[in-house]
């Protein structure tokens, strides 16, 4: 898989051909050749693809694995502020902070909207099938995208002991 960097890479050489092909356009409309019209479309569609690779060196492709995570799913996400990820019910609380942290490297990037006073936050949680067939949804933990002032991390990071105290025995 390509990686940002190969984009980039790329985007040099897109952008000495689109600069290539300019001056061959300028030089062909200097000199009345025929086919000057047909250089202006080739030169314009080669810096639309520069342009394409250049944005595409910003975003990496794959997603960032922390040691000690544990598989989650993504079951909302408002595009802005909110965003509730699903855990498994064998959560540890080392799991559930690593997990909380891979999360937020892959989902809350710069492009995100919402308004500047929003923290990004995303809150981690289980399902709990109680007796007589109901379930219950039980937030574990939640991190947000403001600076740690005790750690200097990006993230603050907030794990509920006293919910994760709810968990079945038997899955800790």
């Amino acid at each position: 898989m390509l990686t940002p960097a190969d984009f980039l890479e790329a985007t040099k050489y897109a952008g000495a051909a689109t600069l290539t092909l300019a001056a061959l356009t300028a030089l062909a409309f200097v000199l009345g050749w025929g086919f000057r019209f047909r250089m202006v479309g080739i030169t314009s569609f080669m810096g639309v693809l520069a342009v394409g690779m250049f944005g595409l060196s910003f975003e990496p492709f794959s997603p960032t694995v922390i040691a000690g995570s544990v598989p989650y799913q993504t079951v909302y996400d408002s595009g802005a502020a909110q965003i509730v990820i699903t855990v498994p019910q064998s959560v540890t609380p080392s799991e559930l902070e690593a997990t909380l942290q891979q999360a937020a490297s892959n989902l809350l990037k710069p492009s995100r909207l919402g308004r500047p006073d929003q923290v990004a936050t995303i809150r981690a949680r289980t399902l709990l099938h109680e007796e007589g067939g109901a379930s219950r949804l039980l937030y574990l933990g939640q991190i947000q995208a403001q600076p740690n002032p005790e750690t200097g991390d990006r993230f603050t990071v907030t794990v509920w002991s006293d919910a994760l105290g709810q968990l079945p025995a038997d899955n800790t």
